[in-house]
């Protein structure tokens, strides 16, 4: 497809702390194309995570519009982008978010069951094709941290969600472990066809991807 899948035009965002301002997003414009994968990478408090969280619809914008699919994100209400990302959207952090409760299988489902679409066979052949068909059944804290992630890139995909954000998807993983959940999630990107964007501090991740943008002081250098 020729018409980009996002596009994000003259992004600002600022925070209060104290008797400061802090400008997170100077005017950002960028556009990312249907099956691509985007690395955002920059120093910390660069405004990369923001940035993200912005184009995701998680974080609105003081100014400027994101559009994906050519709707504008932040001009419906918030039920509906809720369910613009519940169905378009999957989402991978740095921090698992799984609920320590629930095995590896019922975290999987939850998107299906918010939407109302769960399907306990296709959630099976998520974690199968993360590795972890053997491990449906066990709960978070019994999986190693590699392997919480593996559950958390499983959940992204349940909806089968047309693009995939992720914020450093490998932060709290050693760089071994690090490196093969990478080699999963651009491989599953690749193999079905997602456009994805991820934030990341490491250089060398930043590569691997379609494009790498770096954010300096708030705006793509």
């Amino acid at each position: 497809m020729s018409n980009p899948q996002l596009v994000a035009r003259d992004l600002r965002r600022s925070f209060q702390i104290g008797p400061r301002r802090i400008e997170v997003l100077r005017g950002v414009s960028l556009e990312v194309l249907h099956g691509e994968s985007i690395f955002l990478c920059g120093a910390s408090g660069a405004g990369k995570t923001t940035l993200l969280y912005t184009l995701a619809g998680l974080e609105r914008p003081e100014s400027g519009e994101v559009k994906f699919e050519g709707r504008r994100l932040y001009r419906g209400s918030e039920s509906s982008l809720a369910k613009l990302r519940n169905q378009k959207m999957g989402f991978v952090f740095q921090g698992y978010f799984l609920l320590p409760e629930l095995t590896a299988l019922e975290n999987v489902m939850l998107p299906g069951m918010i939407g109302r679409h769960t399907s306990r066979e296709a959630c099976t052949q998520s974690l199968e094709a993360v590795g972890l068909g053997d491990r449906l059944n066990h709960l978070p804290p019994e999986l190693s941290g590699g392997e919480q992630q593996r559950v958390a890139i499983a959940r992204a995909l349940t909806n089968d969600p047309d693009i995939i954000f992720a914020d450093e998807p490998t932060g709290n993983l050693d760089s071994r472990t690090g490196d093969t959940i990478m080699d999963l999630l651009l491989g599953l990107a690749k193999e079905r066809n997602k456009t994805m964007v991820v934030v990341t501090h490491d250089n060398n991740l930043a590569q691997r991807g379609d494009r790498t943008l770096r954010i300096v002081d708030g705006l793509l250098a």
